[in-house]
């Protein structure tokens, strides 16, 4: 259920270049928190764009995971995949990738770009076992982004997945787990209801600090 009291709030916060956090994942952990806060359905959908070795754009929506939980530095955009899905082969050929969250409730937006690599296995171990068992028979049964039959194969497919791990734990695939993003650039978007929105851009410098700079909406 949307809280109203955590929009009303910040609704009244300013987005301005003196008053941002000088580091950008800090900045996004604290508007990450208040759409937690608003209690905003899945907060962590991120829209991920790839391109594939053509050029050719294409993007889907994947879930954000705290870096934090799973052992890692808050140093990027944390996520998981099939190794082999068209997102994957493309991030192998083209790391460069852009991130988008987009909160209506709250009338923001966070746009990133940076560059993406695999998690360590630690990591997408940890992740994996905390699945739910039928998501963790999907991600053996389905190999994702080929074409198949029917959605019969591919039940066939987790049944028979079922039937090997039965009575045992269920361990990750080899083909399965997940990426990081290190962003080289962030930006964080506020609407405004005169149009004039405001937009600060953080790009990062080679001595690991940040500038800062207001574009026009």
């Amino acid at each position: 259920m949307v809280n109203q009291s955590v929009i009303e709030a910040v609704e009244k916060k300013t987005l301005d270049e003196s008053s941002v956090d000088p580091d950008p994942l800090k900045q996004f952990r604290e508007w990450y928190g208040d759409a937690v806060r608003a209690g905003i359905f899945q907060p962590e959908v991120m829209h991920l764009s790839t391109s594939t070795p053509l050029g050719t754009p294409t993007g889907r929506f994947v879930l954000y995971k705290d870096p934090e939980k799973y052992g890692l530095a808050v140093e990027g955009f944390l996520f998981f995949t099939n190794f082999m899905s068209a997102k994957s082969r493309d991030i192998e050929k083209s790391p460069l990738v852009a991130l988008t969250f987009y909160w209506k409730e709250l009338l923001r937006q966070v746009r990133i770009v940076g560059i993406a690599e695999k998690s360590p296995e630690e990591v997408s171990d940890k992740y994996f076992e905390s699945r739910p068992d039928p998501a963790k028979l999907g991600a053996w049964a389905s190999a994702q982004s080929e074409v198949i039959e029917s959605r019969a194969v591919l039940e066939e497919r987790a049944a028979q997945y079922r039937e090997r791990f039965e009575g045992g734990p269920i361990p990750r695939p080899a083909h399965w787990g997940g990426f990081t993003v290190r962003p080289a650039e962030m930006e964080f978007w506020q609407h405004r209801e005169d149009r004039l929105h405001d937009r600060i851009r953080y790009n990062a410098q080679e001595d690991g600090g940040w500038t800062i700079q207001r574009l026009s909406p």
